[in-house]
């Protein structure tokens, strides 16, 4: 019985995940974290709560240094960007997250798209959850996030400390603290 050779799969002796003549294929590893990533969006989006659905952007100004600006800790869900200081603020379901206002990818700004209720790159168009979890495009982790404190009613961004999902995913996560 002849077999039938698919011009878009590789032998397993070849060794490579994807057809290099074709230059569009997803190698098994990146299929495999692509689905999973959409999966995790979509039971993240049908979760959304409706007030992040109605909150537009607010923009923010921050008091104190650089280093740690101060934030009035939001009372409603939503986001709330600061141009200035380059830092997205998020209160979701409960919690209160702060991160880089540029894409993890190459650093072009993030934007807040409220019809889609996610983060989209201006570059490349990577987007993000609200809760800055990657959904899709050419970045490869989650959006950077800040370590952040709540002290006398403000929320504290530690700019010198930043959280990469990929390199510190157990930082990643634990960089959001509950809205008092």
């Amino acid at each position: 019985m002849a077999m039938l050779k698919l011009p878009y799969l590789e032998s397993a002796e070849s060794g490579r995940e994807s057809h290099d003549a074709c230059g569009s294929c997803l190698g098994r590893r990146d299929f495999l974290r692509v689905g999973l990533g959409a999966t995790v969006a979509a039971a993240a989006l049908a979760t959304l709560p409706e007030a992040l659905a109605a909150a537009p952007v607010r923009w923010i100004g921050a008091v104190g240094g650089d280093d740690e600006p101060r934030y009035a800790v939001p009372q409603d869900d939503g986001v709330h960007i600061d141009r200035d200081k380059e830092i997205i603020l998020v209160r979701y379901q409960g919690m209160i997250a702060a991160f880089a206002l540029s894409c993890p990818h190459q650093r072009a700004m993030l934007h807040w798209r409220q019809k889609d209720q996610i983060f989209r790159c201006s570059k490349h168009h990577s987007e993000y959850s609200p809760t800055g979890v990657y959904i899709k495009g050419r970045a490869t982790r989650n959006m950077d996030r800040y370590a952040i404190s709540i002290q006398n009613g403000q929320v504290v961004v530690d700019k010198s400390t930043v959280f990469h999902s990929d390199d510190n995913p157990q930082g990643w996560a634990a960089a959001e603290v509950p809205a008092p």
